[in-house]
């Protein structure tokens, strides 16, 4: 099943999603839906928030990017908690299906560790670099309640204010299926 994509407004977007309890959601079904959802939208993540769900799940497939490390990046995150951030800050223009038409700048740490469960109910703890950090930073801040455009100067944020009301009112030129 492919969901429409939940855009800049809606209030789940900026909800604390709650922990998924095993066996109270098919999560195989469930990832195997939001990889189809975020495919269609060429996408390289996709958390439950972006298809109206407030849990704490998110896939990340980077086959699309045109970078060696990410090609085989693609991965299931149920319950997830980064336990550090380290390393460098590093800013990189970051874009979002929720917020569409709209980059920015962004400064993240260029290392996590993460504690999380697999698609198998398995608990992994890992460490991740470099632009597999920066993804999953991105889809866990919507976990939290945060998006990218939180991070912005305030002088972008004025810049894209009417952006941002146009998205909210459902205004906006994509290829894939909406729901504000």
């Amino acid at each position: 099943m492919i969901y429409p994509i939940t855009l800049y407004g809606n209030q789940v977007l900026r909800e604390l999603c709650l922990d998924i309890v095993e066996g109270d959601i098919d999560v195989k079904t469930l990832s195997e839906d939001m990889f189809k959802t975020m495919h269609q939208a060429d996408g390289i993540g996709l958390a439950a928030p972006q298809i109206g769900l407030s849990k704490r799940i998110f896939v990340v497939d980077g086959s699309l990017l045109e970078d060696e490390d990410m090609i085989t990046f693609k991965k299931i995150f149920i319950n997830p908690v980064i336990l550090q951030e380290s390393g460098d800050f590093w800013e990189f223009e970051e874009g979002c299906l929720s917020i569409p038409g709209i980059r920015g700048g962004v400064k993240r740490r260029s290392d996590i560790e993460i504690s999380y469960f697999d698609e198998n109910w398995t608990k992994k703890t890992e460490t991740f670099s470099g632009m597999r950090a920066r993804v999953i930073q991105h889809e866990y801040d919507h976990i939290e309640g945060k998006l990218f455009i939180d991070y912005l100067p305030s002088i972008k944020k004025k810049l894209i204010k009417s952006k941002l009301t146009e998205i909210s009112k459902g205004n906006s030129e994509v290829n894939y299926k909406i729901k504000t």
